[in-house]
């Protein structure tokens, strides 16, 4: 990759915030983007690529853009470009229709400092809540596992001595 580009990234929970600074162009958009691509786990679902500080790009930058766009979409996942409205490149981003196809933001967005990775989970050193379990079978049915099952469905070492018994 050329030096015309520098890359700093940061992630926060599950969006995954990138900075490139300099010149994207012919000589390293194609690696750049390939890199970008491999770097971003898995878990990631967004991706912000901020153009803030990116001074130069062609047309090989914006087809790069767009493989990128792509190749995250295929991985369910997300890409946002930042390009506020004073940069140099605003202009090839608007006239390249850019944004008609991957958003484009005028900031950065405001990222936690330590987010949860999953909202689902309670946060650390919250009590665990146990699922209430009633243990008296339902009016009308017979007793039985969660599933209805008596101990000899459920325990083969009980089949098998019941149907020695029944012999």
């Amino acid at each position: 990759m050329s030096d015309l580009a520098r890359v700093d990234m940061t992630r926060s929970g599950t969006t995954q915030l990138v900075r490139i600074t300099g010149e994207l162009d012919l000589s390293n958009a194609r690696s750049l983007t390939d890199a970008l691509a491999h770097a971003v786990p898995d878990d990631v679902t967004l991706v912000v690529v901020d153009l803030t500080g990116t001074t130069y790009v062609d047309s090989a930058a914006i087809a790069s853009l767009f493989r990128l766009s792509q190749r995250l979409r295929d991985r369910r996942q997300d890409l946002r470009l930042v390009v506020p409205p004073v940069t140099p490149i605003r202009a090839v981003v608007e006239l390249t229709r850019l944004g008609q196809v991957i958003p484009v933001d005028e900031s950065a967005p405001d990222l936690p400092v330590d987010p949860m990775a999953y909202a689902a989970l309670p946060p650390p050193g919250a009590p665990a809540t146990p699922v209430p379990v009633d243990p008296s079978p339902a009016a009308g049915t017979t007793a039985g596992g969660p599933d209805g099952s008596t101990d000899a469905e459920s325990d083969p070492d009980t089949a098998v001595d019941e149907a020695h018994r029944s012999r």
